[in-house]
């Protein structure tokens, strides 16, 4: 005779609740440490709730390169603007094109607001050039060479790389007067209008001090052009020093400023672009210890070492000023060292900079050259106040959709409810506390749509407990009594809600994908709080079901627990249906037994 069966443990049974809510306990006073010890202890607000500035950029071909504003561009600019931005590290800044030749750049008030508005249009066309002649920065011709209050222009600070001296300050006085017409004239004397200092041409690269040489050809329209843009140069106006590099190419000979000090600018006549900003493999800014001073190291691609090699070969032979190379950033002479020897792999910009400008430049360099120059159409101020309304408005909102579930669960749920509610108490703390967190650590920061994002997932959270609740109580509606009940009704109900969640978080990752900005913000919080259902469904609400079960408000079937049997219209018990069954059959034998 076959031996009577073991009683079967229920399905999806959990004999030990405890454990799941010590895990939950744990993770929450874990967060929200962390959270207190970060110091961050508020999300952080986008654009549209704290308020920031909105910029309008106009892209700007160089002349004759009109079909460079196209969508390729435009798309490679933003990409490099984003870039630009987040390394300073302003979060949730806003991106994006309005038409064919616009930018808008959304930037959220906040620590490095001011840095990424000073960058966001900045073109960053680093061209390094050979020095042709240097003077002090006025429009007037300086006094004749020898002159006894003849002034001579500071050269810029040295450069280096890999530790070794490019370069140092010199008191060698520049061209000035009769012999600065000279010079320049025996600079730009080749047949091409784009002379390049190399070493074969030094001798006609150098500028002779005393007489006129015969040999001397009569300068042509162009050179006589760019000798008059020169001598009448005035650096001390921010009007001409900004236009002063304007719509030149790289293959052709140009004038700049540049500022040695505070105050203090020079001019340049500087020969063809040898080296481009695309050159540059990596740059940025860090403290030389041994100095004491800021600078921006750079680290070159192998094109550009081999560039930068025959450049500085060419110069190092060379006299002063025709020895410097300048490092000529949007077109201003940022740093213009001697090169006293052949360099290649990398180099450094050592000039007047503290921390914050040599970071901005190591920044600008590192993200690459916009390959589109902007103009800045407008720069407004957002305020926070039409925001602040809406934010306002949603939040009403929210506390009226909210308090009409909770309302909803206290009358058909009424015991029930309580666990309902603690799990959404649960799901909202852990909520706010990982969105503090995130806040310094990918930057998310809290616009209106990811707070409607947020007000959706009450109803997400609500629905799932809603499919538990009903799924114990059709265990009960079957004779069950609660206990096992609530076990044989986990694993139906689990899968129901995790199919559901699967489908949520699936749409906001699709959504986060394929669309930009604010909407983005709406995905990330719906996906955020669908996982965090997940978990407070798991690790909180079974386990708290699991325990109440056992106390006998809930377990006897209080009316005013929510799950009284004769509310739900339950059968009799399975368990007395099968003794009835049994006396029916009539008395078992003790040996059968």
């Amino acid at each position: 005779m076959a031996a009577p069966k073991k009683g079967r443990r229920p399905a999806g049974g959990q004999s030990r609740p405890g454990r799941a809510l010590a895990l939950i306990l744990i993770a929450m006073v874990a967060l929200t440490g962390g959270m207190f010890w970060s110091g961050h202890t508020t999300p952080r607000l986008g654009i549209d709730l704290a308020g920031g500035t909105s910029i309008t950029l106009k892209a700007k071909a160089e002349p004759g390169q009109e079909s460079a504003v196209n969508e390729t561009n435009m798309n490679t600019a933003v990409g490099i603007i984003e870039r630009r931005v987040n390394g300073l590290g302003v979060s949730e800044a806003e991106v994006q094109t309005q038409g064919k030749e616009n930018i808008i750049v959304n930037i959220p008030r906040g620590t490095n607001e001011k840095q990424a508005r000073e960058q966001v249009g900045t073109t960053a066309q680093l061209y390094f050039r050979p020095v042709l002649a240097v003077t002090n920065g006025g429009p007037a011709a300086a006094p004749t060479a020898g002159s006894s209050g003849s002034p001579s222009a500071t050269p810029k600070p040295s450069a280096s790389t890999s530790g070794s001296s490019v370069g140092e300050k010199s008191g060698t006085p520049t061209p000035t007067g009769s012999a600065q017409g000279r010079a320049l004239t025996e600079a730009l004397k080749a047949p091409s209008p784009t002379p390049t200092p190399t070493g074969g041409a030094s001798s006609s690269a150098t500028p002779k001090a005393t007489g006129t040489p015969s040999a001397t050809p009569t300068p042509d329209a162009a050179t006589a052009a760019l000798q008059q843009k020169f001598t009448s140069l005035n650096c001390l106006d921010p009007k001409q020093r900004s236009a002063a590099g304007q719509g030149v190419k790289p293959a052709e000979p140009t004038v700049a400023c540049g500022e040695d000090e505070p105050g203090v600018w020079s001019k340049y006549l500087l020969g063809p672009a040898e080296v481009e900003g695309r050159d540059v493999d990596d740059a940025k800014g860090q403290l030389d210890q041994q100095r004491g001073m800021w600078i921006v190291t750079m680290d070159f691609t192998d094109a550009g070492s081999k560039k930068f090699q025959a450049i500085t070969g060419k110069l190092s032979s060379q006299a002063d000023p025709q020895n410097r190379f300048a490092i000529v950033l949007d077109g201003e002479v940022v740093s213009a060292p001697s090169v006293r020897q052949t360099l290649s792999a990398s180099a450094e910009i050592s000039g007047n900079f503290n921390q914050q400008s040599a970071q901005d430049l190591g920044n600008i360099l590192s993200y690459g050259a916009l390959p589109l120059t902007f103009e800045t159409q407008s720069v407004d101020t957002v305020t926070a106040a039409l925001g602040g309304d809406q934010l306002e408005a949603g939040l009403i909102a929210g506390a009226i959709g909210l308090g009409l579930v909770i309302i909803y669960l206290v009358a058909y749920y009424r015991g029930l409810s309580l666990i309902a509610i603690l799990s959404l108490g649960v799901s909202a703390l852990l909520t706010y506390v990982i969105m503090a967190l995130l806040g310094p650590a990918i930057g998310f920061a809290l616009n209106l749509p990811a707070v409607c994002g947020a007000i959706v997932a009450i109803g997400i959270t609500a629905d799932s407990f809603i499919v538990y609740f009903e799924r114990i109580r059709d265990e009960l509606r079957e004779g069950r009594t609660l206990r096992p009940a609530v076990e044989r009704a986990w694993p139906r109900a689990r899968r129901t809600i995790l199919v559901s969640d699967f489908v949520s978080f699936l749409a906001a990752a699709v959504l986060f994908i394929v669309t930009v900005g604010k909407v983005q913000g709406f995905a990330f919080t719906l996906g955020l709080t669908t996982l965090l259902d997940v978990v407070v469904v798991f690790l909180f609400t079974k386990p708290v079901m699991t325990l109440l079960a056992r106390t006998r408000f809930f377990g006897d079937g209080h009316p005013w627990s929510g799950l009284d049997p004769k509310r739900l219209g339950a059968k009799p018990p399975l368990r007395r249906t099968r003794r009835a069954n049994a006396s029916v059959a009539g008395p078992v034998d003790p040996k059968e037994a």
